[in-house]
């Protein structure tokens, strides 16, 4: 189980990594989209490009700050009967929900989105809009982020394992939000 671990912890710290490159986006983001306001408003000029960026830095900061958002423990989750659970029960419910519904649901989505992006890097498809961006970069995003979320899935699912066998210490508090 230590190999497991070591790769689980491995995935761990990419999913940091890409944790802090996705909150580097919304800066990037935010400050693109103040500029952009700034010279439409201010000097009449606008650019299909720089509102383009936005989404896709959009795109970046979904599909590669996800992982990170599940190896924190701060995913949705059904919080009327999870946050009533005591004991071992939560990590059987985060088990039961990575094996049964995230791993499949991101190896179909990686699947499905891959002939995409093959489709537009070969075509190289551009975007409608006069000015506009080549798209095969934010679409590459979709199997990337799907990706790597299931490996994020499977590092849980090894850590939740590890726990149960008293292999490795896990915080198991859940504290429901305030709403």
């Amino acid at each position: 189980m230590s190999v497991l671990l070591k790769l689980a912890l491995g995935v761990d710290w990419i999913s940091r990594r890409l944790g802090w490159l996705a909150s580097i986006a919304v800066l990037l983001t935010a400050l693109i989209s103040a500029g952009n306001a700034f010279i439409r408003y201010g000097f009449d000029v606008s650019s299909n490009g720089w509102l383009e960026i936005q989404w896709y830095l959009f795109a970046g900061i979904v599909m590669l700050g996800a992982p990170i958002v599940l190896k924190l423990n701060e995913h949705v989750r059904v919080d009327l009967i999870y946050g009533k659970l005591r004991g071992n029960a939560p990590v059987y419910v985060d088990l039961f929900g990575l094996i049964f519904f995230l791993m499949p649901v991101m190896t179909l989505m990686a699947y499905l989105s891959w002939p995409l992006l093959v489709k537009m890097y070969l075509t190289h498809e551009m975007s409608n809009n006069a000015g506009g961006l080549v798209r095969w970069p934010a679409m590459m995003l979709l199997p990337v982020g799907f990706g790597l979320m299931f490996l994020q899935g499977l590092s849980e699912i090894i850590k939740r394992i590890a726990y149960l066998r008293g292999e490795f210490e896990m915080d198991t508090h859940y504290e429901k939000p305030v709403q």
